[in-house]
């Protein structure tokens, strides 16, 4: 009862298959036998206009051995779904699922038993799949009015490599890793994804126990997310006993995994790129999702245009200056002579930068979200009068057209949000880059404070690169601000947007 399941590839024989399918499935173990780790992976429609949902066009898994890390069984199955019309050249790009491949195909209910078989009471793995693939399980089977499979226990890999095995690869997508390892291209098939996914884990944890044998100088600590990460990391794994523990939340025994993170459910919340700590701590209707950390190339141009430097409001637009209409977005060379390219927006032939005279802060310095360096990534709300709101919401709609229009399957989140219960009420969240330097912890934006003296307005600087706690002293709720930001347009870990970056701000007293 070992053996591998797959669909075949005749439709002839889909039917028969598929009841062989859930025979076999669901017989797999004992409910009190459930200790294989879940690798799955689904293949979904790209959502086109607002409020549409995801429609899953494949489910495929993998039960691994936590013990040994290997392939007990596996499942594949493409799926119909409600609306042939959902599949667009955008999402057969994406996965080359194509509306002929699915439409004599069964719809999720009549593989859903199969499914549920697969994953209840068991522990849970995959890429992104807290943000990604879990919900879509769990609309699926909302869906047909059934209530979903629970785990056992999730591993993210994404925040497991993140936290962990850190950037050395470059981004943390599963193509970026296999690549890094020499273990092909990525297919976006399920089934594919699932075994390259186990794949990666495994290069991952070599690398990480050889690591932890070698004296320190011979490890290049500047491919890991730092020195101190690195020490957690081996005495973590020195320490981790080679015993079954016991999900706190459910009270079952689960067996441990060799070198891999056991996240429980309860745990699945130290996600890094989780908001619901911000959200409980902050009005959660109000914010938008966390953006993590940005690839290499949004660091590079962060730190040149930061080294650039701010002391005058020259290559900053006044948003008088600014017609909806003239805004345009396209990809440009990272750096010159550069292959490889980013997305920058652009005001006619100029770079676009705002200069806000007068902003008010809604909500304080934020620094609850660390990189992998472990600096706190900081970032404050303020309310938005209605001219910066429609600057705003015409840089988002120029480069979410080219960001779709290349490709991108990636979420979109607008940078204007807007607050429940209150229709004309705006807020954009505003960050402040990190200064890499070291271990010590700076940011790279001047702080200056604005001086009345009769008729005359002056600026003092008070700090080039504050620290963090100069930064929340400064920056509370309700005080006013003026703020010389860069827009950057960024694509990761699915999600995509424009980030608003604050590279001066100038303190504006309060008038009595």
């Amino acid at each position: 009862n070992l053996r591998s399941i797959s669909l075949p590839k005749s439709k002839n024989q889909f039917s028969t298959e598929i009841q062989s399918n859930h025979l076999t499935m669901g017989g797999l173990a004992p409910a009190e036998d459930r200790s294989e780790i879940a690798f799955f992976d689904v293949e979904t429609t790209i959502p086109f206009r607002a409020g549409q949902k995801y429609e899953i066009l494949e489910f495929g898994s993998i039960l691994v051995c936590p013990k040994k890390l290997v392939e007990l069984r596996s499942y594949t199955a493409l799926v119909r779904p409600a609306n042939l019309s959902y599949i667009t050249p955008r999402s057969v790009k994406c996965n080359g699922i194509k509306r002929e491949d699915v439409e004599s195909k069964p719809t999720f209910a009549e593989i859903a038993d199969t499914v549920y078989d697969i994953l209840h009471g068991r522990i849970w793995a995959g890429h992104n799949i807290l943000r990604f693939d879990c919900p879509r399980i769990r609309e699926a089977f909302a869906e047909i009015g059934r209530d979903p499979p629970e785990p056992k226990g999730t591993i993210d890999s994404l925040a497991l490599l993140t936290q962990r095995f850190g950037r050395r690869a470059g981004d943390m997508k599963m193509a970026t890793l296999a690549a890094y390892f020499g273990l092909g291209n990525q297919t976006h098939r399920s089934l594919d994804d699932v075994r390259m996914n186990l794949e990666v884990l495994k290069y991952c944890a070599t690398v990480l126990f050889l690591e932890s044998s070698l004296p320190d100088e011979l490890v290049d600590n500047s491919a890991t997310p730092s020195p101190e990460t690195t020490s957690r990391r081996r005495s973590s794994i020195k320490s981790s006993p080679p015993q079954s523990s016991v999900d706190q939340q459910t009270g079952e025994n689960s067996t441990a995994i060799p070198i891999l993170s056991f996240v429980s459910p309860a745990e699945a919340q130290k996600d890094p790129f989780d908001l619901s700590a911000l959200r409980n701590g902050i009005a959660p209707e109000v914010l938008q999702s966390d953006i993590p950390m940005e690839e290499e190339q949004n660091q590079q141009s962060e730190t040149v245009a930061a080294s650039e430097g701010t002391g005058d409001q020259e290559g900053f637009l006044e948003l008088d200056e600014i017609t909806i209409p003239s805004i345009r977005a396209t990809h440009v060379p990272l750096y010159e002579g550069s292959q490889r390219m980013k997305l920058q927006l652009f005001l006619g032939d100029r770079t676009l930068r705002l200069h806000c005279p007068r902003l008010k802060v809604r909500f304080g310095i934020n620094g609850k979200f660390v990189d992998n360096a472990g600096r706190r990534k900081l970032n404050f709300v303020v309310d938005l009068c209605p001219s910066l709101c429609k600057v705003l919401q015409g840089c988002d709609s120029a480069a979410k057209t080219i960001s779709v229009d290349s490709g991108s399957g990636s979420d979109w989140n607008p940078v204007v949000i807007q607050m429940n219960g209150f229709q004309n009420c705006h807020t954009a969240r505003i960050h402040i880059p990190a200064e890499f330097n070291g271990d010590v912890e700076r940011y790279a934006a001047e702080i200056h404070q604005r001086e009345l003296s009769g008729d005359t307005t002056t600026q003092k600087l008070i700090s080039s690169n504050p620290r963090a706690e100069e930064l929340e002293s400064l920056v509370k709720s309700g005080t006013i601000l003026g703020a010389f930001l860069s827009l950057e347009p960024y694509d990761y870990q699915q999600r995509a947007g424009v980030r608003l970056v604050a590279r001066k701000l100038v303190v504006v007293p309060q008038r009595v």
